[in-house]
């Protein structure tokens, strides 16, 4: 069988119903830090952050018509790459030829890996493992190894911790206000934040902390000393991607609590290194950005033998999070990040067929590749004329 068309398109789905009893969540109000956010002109509203640009979808059809959905970050700037460079290339394939394909695609991406290219590739590969189930008639996760547990224990992401708390939630990440600028002010705000969220999650309960990028190795360790007597289950992403040494450093300081990175880093050679230099506790690719569930099951690979962790970025949000997470038994926990309102339904946000957490825990679904239930008159095709630019607000 094989690739009959390759397109990037849109889900349009149609807005949730309003729900009259909710209150706005955390992410439409909580200041966050991120590396622009530095410049006070920009705003800190993670859910406003600047130079977002959504979402796209591919689909990718075979010759009897069976097709299969993916999706990528980064969307309007990625489109283009998987119409104009990945479509012509791997139409005309074999369908069920994932390693082939993802392999052609990074030779063919050899001199832009990482960034946008390696995102749209991200969901070129999801669409073509959601192609296969359907083809063979079974759920991804029995493709990769099958089930490794009866369900996925889950941690929630946001400050809304009575509400998470209310959903069954356990495990929860919490944002980071603090921008290093602000000196130890700013710090001392920052403990204040944590210690609040201690204390409505309780002693037992697991607590991470997430700074997005925003310090250096210095600034890092400082935060990290200062949050000690809080029981920080891991320390996420504290420095940018690029800086090795930085995490190496980091991590031989800092034992009393875990390192976990990966949400910016794109591609298996980009985790190759940080593995290698066990510069890290936790990895954390997330499948929409790093090259797609084939990259993402290498990365894998090579943390295990290190004896480190992978959990995903936001993994739960998504059907192929899910998967993943069923099926891989070094992978504990998954991310689901709370992108709603309080008092809002965790479904309101998902495609149809994405099982939503009980209890802080799901089960993906067993339908033929990811299990998506979406109608195809929702699937149209990209629309380049329609494209806007990046908006940056001022707080």
């Amino acid at each position: 069988m094989k690739i009959k068309s390759v397109r990037c398109v849109q889900i349009n789905k149609p807005a949730p119903p309003i729900r009259p009893n909710t209150k706005p969540g955390w992410n439409t109000y909580a200041i966050r830090s991120q590396p622009i956010a530095r410049y006070s002109e920009y705003i800190r509203v993670d859910g406003n952050k600047p130079g977002q640009s959504g979402t796209a979808w591919v689909q990718i059809t075979a010759e009897d018509g069976t097709f299969g959905l993916g999706s990528f970050a980064h969307g309007s700037m990625g489109a283009s790459v998987v119409d104009y460079l990945i479509a012509p290339l791997i139409e005309g394939k074999d369908v069920l030829a994932t390693e082939l394909i993802n392999d052609q695609i990074w030779r063919m991406n050899e001199g832009f890996q990482g960034g946008i290219a390696t995102a749209a590739q991200s969901g070129v590969d999801l669409a073509l493992w959601d192609l296969k189930g359907k083809l063979l008639g079974r759920p991804v996760y029995e493709l990769i190894g099958g089930p490794s547990r009866e369900h996925v224990e889950l941690y929630a992401t946001g400050d809304d911790i009575e509400w998470m708390r209310e959903l069954g939630f356990s495990r929860f990440k919490i944002s980071n206000p603090f921008f290093y600028e602000e000196g130890s002010e700013g710090l001392s705000k920052l403990e204040d934040h944590i210690a609040s969220k201690r204390e409505i999650a309780g002693d037992d309960a697991e607590l991470t902390f997430n700074p997005v990028m925003s310090f250096n190795a210095d600034i890092a360790l400082r935060v990290a000393e200062r949050l000690r007597p809080y029981n920080l289950r891991w320390f996420e992403e504290p420095l940018s991607p690029w800086d090795l040494e930085g995490h190496k450093e980091l991590k031989r300081a800092m034992t009393w609590t875990a390192l976990a990175t990966g949400e910016h880093h794109y591609g298996r050679k980009q985790f190759q290194q940080l593995v290698a230099a066990r510069a890290v506790d936790i990895v954390q690719p997330d499948i929409e950005w790093a090259g797609g569930l084939s990259e993402v099951l290498k990365i894998y690979t090579y943390a295990e033998a290190a004896g480190i962790e992978t959990i995903t970025h936001m993994g739960a949000n998504t059907a192929w999070g899910q998967h993943f997470a069923y099926a891989m038994p070094e992978t504990t926990l998954a991310e689901w990040f709370m992108d709603t309102d309080v008092g809002q339904p965790l479904a309101d946000k998902l495609m149809p067929g994405v099982p939503a957490p009980v209890d802080g825990k799901v089960v993906p679904s067993n339908a033929p590749g990811f299990g998506l239930e979406i109608p195809e008159d929702w699937i149209v095709p990209w629309d380049y004329a329609d494209q806007k630019r990046a908006v940056y607000d001022a707080p």
